[in-house]
């Protein structure tokens, strides 16, 4: 009989500590106070990044506004979930937060391809606009039907054109040239509209292409071009912020369900401070990476004027035809109000 007590005792020993180790992914929020909530946050890029600064500036936040009651892991440059996997990471709520580029989520929602919309934005503050304003976030919250859910966009900046052959001021200027694209589709048909060949290539791969002539250009923001020394291989750069490459803060919705509301409105009040870090940050480095690449002295630069951009505008109309009832007109037209 005895040996029958002891084992009922282990048994519920361990079922115990099962019940206290599951309770992170626990939905409906009823941890202890005592428990502190342990935050995973995986992104693929450095930490000197503006994405990389802004994942340890929302740790530094979460943790100082819970008193040490939550405790943010960041893992950056693919610690833990390389580019492929972290999606499949955060839908699993194996890590709690991630920060992939927008693009990636076009498969889950198509109207995320709304980034690659050439012409689609003026700026970087009329980006800002639509990402803050109802359509923007109302575009987040799609994602919840597949257990993500939106919490912030954070800028990595607008697209410019560069390439290796000739000035690009008008849309004729693009004929017979070919581009590297970091996937197909729209963007293909960007560069069809125009006249222009266009090769989906890895972006470890573009300075060995631009290099040895695979492609003739490439899009990319200030920042990228500095950084990946394309002004060793591109002699020309139009300023034409004709797209963007910019990111979208998702958490796991189990997770975020399990949290009490002031754990909640902790993330929430530090993610609009990391945010608006991240944007700042963002937009420092591309305009110091623009003088950066005019001090080379090797890429002669042009500015599209507005008569250019018009010009471009009306040469794309067939991308809009194609496109718009995929992202849906009501985000396309959020978008252009917002100019």
């Amino acid at each position: 009989m005895s040996k029958i007590k002891t084992f009922i005792a282990i048994i519920m020993a361990v079922m115990l500590t099962l019940t206290l180790v599951g309770c992170g992914g626990d939905s409906g929020g009823e941890k202890a106070k005592s428990d502190k909530v342990i935050i995973k946050f995986s992104h693929v890029v450095a930490e000197t990044t503006p994405k990389g600064q802004a994942a340890l500036k929302f740790e530094e936040i979460v943790e100082q506004k819970s008193g040490g009651q939550m405790e943010v892991q960041v893992f950056p440059s693919s610690q833990l979930c390389g580019d492929k996997e972290e999606l499949e990471a955060l839908q699993a709520n194996t890590v709690q937060f991630i920060a992939p580029s927008v693009t990636k989520l076009v498969g889950f929602v198509p109207a995320f391809q709304l980034v690659d919309m050439p012409f689609l934005f003026a700026n970087d503050e009329a980006a800002y606009k639509f990402y803050d304003g109802p359509a923007g976030q109302k575009l987040m919250k799609t994602l919840e039907p597949v257990g993500m859910l939106g919490m912030a966009w954070w800028p990595n900046g607008a697209k410019h054109f560069t390439n290796s052959k000739r000035p690009l001021k008008t849309p004729e200027d693009f004929k017979g040239l070919k581009f590297r694209t970091q996937s197909g589709g729209l963007l293909d048909a960007q560069f069809k509209a125009l006249g222009a060949g266009s090769q989906t290539l890895a972006f470890a791969e573009v300075y060995q292409a631009l290099q040895n002539g695979t492609v003739d250009g490439q899009e990319n923001t200030f920042n990228n071009i500095d950084t990946q020394k394309y002004a060793e291989v591109q002699k020309y750069l139009t300023i034409s912020n004709h797209g963007r490459l910019d990111y979208v803060v998702l958490t796991n919705t189990k997770f975020w369900n399990s949290l009490t509301p002031e754990q909640q409105q902790i993330i929430t009040e530090a993610m609009k401070e990391a945010t608006d870090f991240e944007r700042q940050l963002a937009e420092e480095l591309n305009n110091q990476s623009l003088e950066a690449i005019k001090a080379t002295g090797k890429v002669e630069i042009y500015e599209l004027t507005e008569a250019d951009r018009a010009a471009f505008i009306k040469a794309l109309e067939p991308v809009y035809a194609e496109y718009t009832d995929k992202i849906g007109s009501e985000y396309i037209e959020a978008a252009k109000a917002c100019n």
